[in-house]
C-alpha cells in the first residue's frame, strides 16, 4: 500500500530502522523555521511481495537552500532492508565525506562506505540482495546526480512548447556495452534468461543465478567479483529559471511510462503534495493495461519542485 510520512528535524542522521515506512520527507528546521515543502514522495508496494523500494526528499540539506532527493529499489529476499538502510544512513555519510572533498568524490566515497556498512549489518544475508540508488543533491542552482543501478532521473522544464522532459541519468542495465565489458572482464555473464528474452540479466560464472538486470548495486557481495560494484556515475547539471522540477523513480514507474508521460503527469496534478502519488497511480494503471497477466512492480517517485508556485495548500498557518 501507497505511504508516506513527513517530520521536522534539524539532525541529519535519519533513525528509522525500524520504521515501516518506504517514503520519507522530511523539512529540516533553519534558526527555528521550518520552510514551506517544496516536493512529495510516494510509495506503493507492486504485487510481488513486500516493498523494497525506499524513497526520501530532505529539505534544507546541507545548507538552508539545499535539497536531497533520492530513490532506492531493493532486490533480493533482503532487499527491502538494504534500500532502506542505504535510505537512512546515505545522507549523513554523504555530508560527512563532503567536508573533506569535492561533490564527486564524496558521493564514490559514501557510497563505498554504505557499501561496506551493508556487508557488516548482522543477521542480514546480502549474497544476493541488494538496491540501486538515485540521488540527487541541490544546492543553490547546482545539481549533483549519482546513479547507481536502473532508476532514473528527469528535468521537467519550460519551452515554448510546453514541459520538456530530459533524462539526466543512464540506466545502468548489462546491455550497456561499458556495463557488460567490465562484467564480462571480471567472469561474470551477460544474457536473457528464456523466459524473458528482452532482459539481458548477470550471472554468475557457473550458475545459473542471480540473474540481475542491473549493473550496479550495494550489496550483492557474492556479484562483487563478477562486476557488479557500487560505483556511482555521478554528473552536474547547473539550474536554470526554465527548469521546473525533478522527478526520481524506480524502474518500475520507467518500465511503463516515458519520461514525457511522466512529466505531462506532472504538470497536470494541482499541487506540489499530489505529483508523486498522481505519477506512482499513473504507473499502475499502465501496468494494468500493458501487461494484465503480470506481476505490477513496486512504484516509487519523487518529486523535487524546483520554482515556488503559489500553492494555498501549503500557506503557512498560525
Amino acid at each position: 500500500m501507497g505511504n508516506c510520512t513527513s517530520c521536522v528535524t534539524s539532525d541529519i542522521q535519519v533513525h528509522e530502522y525500524g520504521s515501516h515506512e518506504n517514503a520519507l520527507q522530511i523539512q529540516a528546521a533553519v534558526d527555528g523555521n521550518v520552510r514551506h515543502k517544496v516536493g512529495s514522495v510516494h510509495s506503493h508496494q507492486g504485487a510481488k511481495g513486500v516493498n523494497q523500494d525506499s524513497a526520501i526528499l530532505y529539505q534544507g540539506y546541507g545548507m538552508e537552500d539545499g535539497e536531497l532527493c533520492a530513490v532506492f529499489d531493493g532486490h533480493g529476499s533482503n532487499g527491502h532492508i538494504v534500500s532502506r538502510v542505504a535510505r537512512n544512513q546515505l545522507p549523513s555519510l554523504l555530508l560527512n565525506q563532503r567536508k573533506f572533498m569535492e561533490w564527486d568524490q564524496a558521493f564514490v566515497s559514501a557510497f563505498k562506505a554504505l557499501d561496506k556498512e551493508i556487508k557488516l549489518l548482522e543477521t542480514v544475508d546480502c549474497s544476493f540482495s541488494g538496491s540501486t540508488a538515485v540521488v540527487v543533491v541541490r544546492q543553490g542552482e547546482d545539481l549533483v546526480i549519482a546513479n547507481l543501478g536502473d532508476s532514473r532521473a528527469v528535468l521537467g522544464t519550460s519551452t515554448e512548447n510546453g514541459i520538456q522532459a530530459t533524462q539526466l541519468t543512464e540506466d545502468l542495465k548489462p546491455d550497456v556495452p561499458g556495463e557488460a565489458d567490465r562484467i564480462k572482464k571480471a567472469n561474470g555473464r551477460v544474457f536473457a534468461h528464456e523466459s524473458q528474452p528482452h532482459i539481458q540479466r548477470v550471472w554468475l560464472p557457473n550458475e545459473d543465478i542471480p540473474g540481475l538486470a542491473m549493473s550496479r548495486a550495494f550489496g550483492d557481495f557474492d556479484m562483487k567479483n563478477c562486476g557488479i560494484i557500487a560505483t556511482p556515475v555521478v554528473t552536474h547539471r547547473r539550474l536554470t529559471s526554465k527548469d521546473q522540477f525533478l522527478v526520481l523513480a524506480c524502474d518500475g514507474v520507467w518500465d511503463v511510462l516515458s519520461n514525457d508521460e511522466v512529466v505531462s503527469v506532472v504538470v497536470s496534478t494541482k499541487n506540489k503534495e499530489a505529483a508523486a502519488k498522481a505519477v506512482v497511480d499513473e504507473a499502475h494503471a499502465a501496468w494494468k493495461r500493458k501487461f494484465p497477466l503480470a506481476k505490477i512492480d513496486d512504484c516509487t517517485v519523487v518529486c523535487l519542485f524546483l520554482e515556488d508556485r503559489e500553492d494555498s495548500l501549503f500557506t503557512p498557518t498560525t
